[in-house]
């Protein structure tokens, strides 16, 4: 069982996994990803991956494995 504090959402597919989380935000700082980050950190053997989603137009690495997306975009 996998339990996110502070996480929007975790995708589980096989060995892989996509936590998400979404901010109301034009412009994502990377204090935005802490919680994405300590996800990161803590399944790191499971290799996953995050997505922040926000309200801005620009894609961006904000840290390694934590994309920044407008929620737009992936719709």
């Amino acid at each position: 069982m996998i339990t996110a504090i502070g996480v929007s959402l975790v995708v589980e597919s096989g060995e892989h996994l996509l936590a998400i989380e979404v901010k109301a935000r034009t412009r994502p700082r990377l204090s935005d990803a802490a919680n994405l980050r300590v996800f990161l950190s803590e399944y790191a053997d499971r290799k996953p991956v995050a997505m922040l989603l926000h309200t801005g137009e620009t894609t961006e690495w904000l840290a390694p494995n934590v994309l920044a997306v407008p929620w737009w975009r992936i719709l």
